[in-house]
């Protein structure tokens, strides 16, 4: 079975907590930690995670709503994203729904309706999301910086989506919801904004929309009112102003429903009365038209009398039913429940519930509650009465919400909670048993992310969903497949040797190298990595097994990918490889959350006395320590994810020249993985645009050995960044030194002597000899030659008489944060210039 799913319930109200326990305790889904305040559950929530919680809502001095804010505050052991559902004793729909959004709330439903708990639950885990209570605003505006200006002092309130033209905003608006339409009309034609204005009307009357309109035409604003448009700005504006206008309009149909609804809560008060005097004349009415089916047996189960309601559930007449078996109407997998049930009414308590399913005469099954009770008469003769209630769709709910909470919603296939509850049963298995051997397989797509960012991510679905149809096509159904997450995937083979494990992760590799993934425009294939590893009596812990596996992966990445790795104690990379792993996905969090500084390294024009330019130079923030290159990069290259720094960087540094005039140009280093990447030179040139940056302040680098390694394409990448605009530098020439030759074919603007040979050129003729070699091949091919590790005025003096362009080191300046390099500029320039 299954481990339970942990839920805590807090609620003030011991008989509205029985009432939600009794509603969930027959999924045998759930575990539940049962509270009376939310201070306790505080407390819980301190120590350890939940997978769901459900709250009331007067529930000590945090009430629910503030209670669910401290758990998406992040502050406590459970996820920030745990999924909260409210049960209040009673609300208003719309008012619980806005509520709701403003604090993260995943679901509110009313005690009264807890019948419908277990499929409000199924949905709140199936779609288990990061919460935002921010609006969705869709903004015409054709100004690419009104716009930017616009949705950066909304974003607090509003998710902004902008568009530059009519037809745009409406083919927007039909595809989405939107709170607010914020709608630009000071650059379009008055009559094309008012039949935009109509046609969002026509499909969505209660459509919240604000104007931007000229100052002076007070007409054009009655027009657009009458329309239906919400409210209007006048430019010039404030943008505070738009802010409050824009937030009043999108929660007034919230406030206008609420208050609606308020009114008819309270006529429904004033109605209560008169139902309760008028209930007792309908009582024997609904006894007659119950829906529940009453029924009474003989003791060997015959039927003897039986309501109407019968033929309402099952589609059987009562006449054919009568004198009939209720056993005969049951599928024959619950009949040993059925029978034990009368059995126990029979010889006492004399009271059974049972769930099974009916056969409804259309041949489909029904699943219902039966109770019997036992009843005897003066004579003692005995007979059974029962009770059947349709379930049907609770049921359907029930095995929804445990399908859902093993499986992963987008592939079908079993998930990573599932994952780790087999993995331990696996390897508990393997421990008990010698002759035991299972196996672990652990697949991870190659080069997936460019399919999701060229395709979308929608391209990227089908894909996954392409692939997990070949695991099953390729994997026999004894054993287990599972989605891990994003395109990473396992599967837990039983009772298999690992020779035969090793024959079938090969053959998973063939099918997805060999299988034909379509999109709208071309066909194309991609291929896997897979690590694999045994679990037996000698290698049974959980966690080490995965280890095994991630380790083994990677080995098979490394190795040229498109391969399978079969896991070795003997392999020497293993220590430093699972350290690197680690340290890999810390630095991937680092970058993913901007935990990072850009410092700058002034390089030095020797011919004209002053700064040429400034290399910009990645510091993580960890720990509030500083960790340099040396010390991120390897591990970022074992996981193949360079591009996400040099993304970052690339990005931040374009926004530090349009922020900071003295950053005249710079240098960004680029990896070679992500130089030969198709996503690099698009995200270039969007951030040239959006910073507003001409490309020729920008040079990248790349060194000499990752430009030899791949020659043509990277003469066609320079070629594009030139023809951007942009300069482009081979870093570190020298350390291959077989040939000047391939520099010829490669259109760069500026060479860099490596260090290396700099730093001891007053000690060593030979470096001294290959400096002046690169510098004079440099200027004869019309390059610039730049000398990296100037230590000491000595080596600084040397370089400018041999003729070299630039220079860069500590003895011109350390690389400084860019507030400190403004400070520090005229002391670099009043003692460089003074030697």
């Amino acid at each position: 079975m299954a481990k339970q799913l942990t839920l805590l319930l807090v609620n003030a109200d011991h008989g509205e907590r029985q009432t939600v326990i009794r509603t969930l305790q027959k999924l045998n889904v759930f575990q539940i930690i049962e509270l009376n305040d939310t201070q306790a559950a505080l407390q819980v929530l301190k120590q350890r995670a939940v997978d769901l919680v459900i709250s009331g809502l007067n529930v000590g001095k945090i009430d629910g709503w503030r209670f669910s804010r401290m758990i998406r505050s992040g502050l406590l052991k459970t996820p920030k994203n745990t999924p909260i559902v409210l049960i209040p004793p009673t609300y208003c729909e719309r008012i619980a729904e806005t509520t709701a959004r403003s604090y993260s709330i995943d679901a509110v439903l009313p005690l009264e309706r807890h019948d419908v708990l277990p499929q409000v639950l199924a949905n709140v885990l199936s779609t288990h999301l990061e919460k935002s209570s921010r609006l969705n605003l869709l903004l015409l505006e054709p100004n690419e910086q009104k716009a930017a200006d616009i949705s950066e002092h909304l974003a607090l309130s509003f998710t902004c989506n902008q568009v530059a033209t009519e037809n745009a905003a409406l083919s927007e608006f039909l595809q989405n919801d939107y709170s607010i339409v914020l709608l630009d009309a000071t650059s379009t034609r008055a009559e094309t904004t008012k039949e935009l204005v109509e046609n969002i009307l026509q499909h969505k009357p209660s459509q919240a929309i604000v104007t931007i309109i000229d100052n002076q035409n007070a007409d054009y604003a009655e027009q657009l009112l009458l329309l239906g448009v919400t409210d209007f700005v006048r430019v010039p504006y404030n943008l505070s102003v738009l802010s409050k206008v824009c937030d009043h309009a999108a929660r007034r149909e919230d406030f206008m429903v609420s208050y609606a609804e308020f009114a008819h809560k309270v006529e429904q008060l004033s109605r209560r009365e008169q139902s309760y005097k008028e209930l007792f004349s309908a009582h024997q009415r609904i006894l007659l038209h119950l829906n529940t089916v009453v029924l009474e047996l003989d003791a060997t189960g015959c039927i003897r009398f039986i309501n109407p309601a019968w033929e309402q559930l099952t589609g059987h007449k009562l006449k054919s039913t009568l004198a009939t078996r209720l056993c005969d109407y049951v599928q024959k997998s619950d009949l040993p429940a059925l029978n034990k049930a009368i059995e126990e009414v029979l010889s006492g308590p004399y009271t059974s519930t049972v769930e099974l399913q009916l056969i409804h005469h259309s041949g489909a099954s029904v699943w219902v509650e039966c109770r019997f009770q036992l009843i005897k008469n003066q004579t003692n003769i005995a007979s059974i009465t029962a009770t059947i209630d349709n379930i049907h769709e609770r049921k359907e709910a029930e095995l929804q919400l445990r399908h859902l909470a093993l499986h992963d919603t987008l592939t079908g296939l079993h998930n990573r909670y599932f994952f780790d509850q087999q993995l331990n049963h696996f390897c508990k298995d393997a421990k008990l048993k010698d002759d035991i051997e299972h196996a672990l397989i652990y697949i991870d797509l190659d080069h997936f992310k460019i399919i999701n960012d060229s395709k979308g991510h929608q391209q990227g679905d089908i894909v996954l969903q392409e692939v997990a149809q070949l695991f099953r096509a390729h994997i026999s159904q004894e054993h287990l497949i599972f989605r891990i997450g994003g395109d990473e995937f396992a599967i837990l083979l039983k009772n298999t040797r690992l020779l035969d494990a090793h024959m079938m992760a090969e053959s998973i590799c063939s099918a997805i190298e060999g299988h034909q993934f379509h999109s709208e425009e071309a066909s194309y294939t991609i291929s896997c990595s897979i690590g694999l590893t045994q679990i037996s009596r000698v290698n049974c812990d959980p966690n080490e097994c995965l280890k095994q596996s991630d380790i083994a992966l990677y080995i098979a990445k490394n190795l040229g990918r498109n391969l399978v790795h079969c896991y070795s104690k003997e392999d020497a990379k293993n220590s430093t490889l699972q350290t690197g792993l680690e340290w890999g996905h810390s630095v991937r969090e680092a970058l993913k959350n901007n935990q990072f500084e850009l410092h700058y390294q002034p390089i030095w024009d020797f011919k004209l006395n002053k700064i040429a330019y400034f290399e910009a130079l990645l510091r993580l923030v960890i720990d509030d320590k500083l960790i340099y290159p040396n010390q991120f990069i390897p591990a970022l290259e074992l996981l193949n994810d360079t591009y996400l720094m040099d993304q970052s960087v690339i990005r931040e540094s374009i926004r530090a020249v349009a922020n900071h005039p003295e950053l005249h140009q710079i240098s960004l280093n680029l990896s070679a993985q992500s130089f030969l990447d198709e996503r690099l030179m698009p995200h270039i040139q969007a951030c040239l645009r959006d910073f507003q940056v001409p490309a020729h302040c920008i040079i990248f680098e790349i060194t000499e050995s990752a430009s030899i390694n791949n020659l043509s394409a990277t003469q066609a990448m320079i070629n594009q960044l030139n023809q951007l605009g942009c300069h482009f530098s081979i870093d570190d020439f020298g350390t291959g030194f077989s040939t000047f030759s391939y520099l010829k074919q490669l259109p760069a603007q500026h060479v860099k002597i490596d260090g290396s040979f700099v730093r001891d050129m007053l000690n060593d003729p030979i470096d001294l000899a290959l400096v002046k070699a690169v510098n004079d091949i440099s200027h004869s091919l019309d390059k610039c030659s730049v000398a990296e590790y100037v230590e000491s005025k000595e080596i600084f003096d040397e370089l400018k008489n041999i003729g070299v362009d630039y220079g860069q080191g500590y003895y011109i300046s350390k690389p400084l944060p860019v507030e400190q390099l403004k400070q520090a500029m005229k002391t670099i320039l009043s003692l460089k210039t003074a030697c």
